[in-house]
């Protein structure tokens, strides 16, 4: 499936009208077997698209709630290669949400960038965002996606003229990711009236969905992108769910996918409310 089930999916939205709701998670966070309880619980939360974060020790694009959800999911002994086990584990129940694998360089260069690909692609991944590769220098892992039929996403910013946005969707695929505000996740907040002329500019030099991440916590937020863009992503929201369930011992897993329902109805419904204010 890989590059076919991103495109089946987009297109199926394009054809209802309206935009992908992309949940963010860190595998593993807080442990194993509760990580894949809320990966399995995403789609029928209303989840659209997956992205799914390995954990690794210095993610330097992540504000505070990132930083820590890896934290708690490497105290708990994840790796990259249990969370492609979590994938497969999730596509027993689950052959058509598409899931894009969210980290950095390191763990990818030590494993090798084709067997990476090729061990991603069996475990049903359909994508990567590696935020730490820049697109000058992505070729080599952008040509063992490519093997595999899996999207290699390079994250386009604020900051991104023309000539860097052809550069950086030279090799993108599947959709383009637009980071709506500079800085790290989960501290300053997305404006749609300044993201939508971005949107309009990405999409004119990719040819592909554009879908907004960074900035959005609110469900009212959610609907305002999603008025503008493809599809939004949110994360730090989302993790931040999972700290404060074990702060005051709730169940994680109702807890995120209770503010994931939250925000996916708020995404599935902003462009019907426009149409009817």
């Amino acid at each position: 499936m890989t590059k076919a089930r991103i495109d089946a999916r987009f297109a199926a939205l394009k054809a209802e009208g309206r935009a992908a709701f992309v949940a963010y998670v860190m595998a593993g966070d807080p442990d194993y077997a509760t990580g894949l309880e809320i990966l399995k619980g995403l789609p029928g939360a209303g989840a659209d698209v997956i992205e799914l974060g390995f954990p690794f020790s210095d993610p330097m694009a992540e504000g505070p709630p990132i930083q820590r959800a890896a934290l708690r999911a490497l105290d708990k002994g994840m790796t990259l290669t249990k969370t492609l086990q979590m994938i497969s584990e999730f596509r027993q129940v689950d052959q058509t949400t598409p899931i894009i694998l969210m980290g950095y360089a390191n763990p990818l260069i030590n494993r090798g960038f084709e067997t990476f690909a090729r061990d991603a692609a069996a475990a049903g991944a359909d994508g990567l965002i590696v935020v730490d590769i820049p697109p000058e220098e992505a070729d080599p892992l952008a040509d063992a996606l490519d093997a595999e039929q899996m999207s290699l996403l390079l994250l386009s910013t604020p900051t991104s003229d023309d000539a860097r946005l052809k550069i950086i969707q030279k090799r993108t695929s599947g959709f383009a990711y637009y980071v709506s505000v500079a800085g790290v996740t989960g501290v300053k907040e997305a404006d749609a009236a300044v993201v939508a002329p971005h949107v309009q500019r990405v999409r004119a030099a990719s040819g592909l969905p554009v879908c907004v991440g960074f900035g959005i916590r609110t469900p009212e937020r959610a609907a305002a992108v999603a008025r503008v863009a493809d599809g939004v992503v949110v994360g730090s929201a989302l993790v931040e769910e999972v700290a404060e369930a074990l702060a005051v011992n709730e169940t994680v897993t109702a807890r995120v996918l209770s503010k994931v329902d939250s925000l996916a109805k708020a995404v599935r419904s902003a462009r019907v409310e426009s149409l009817t204010v």
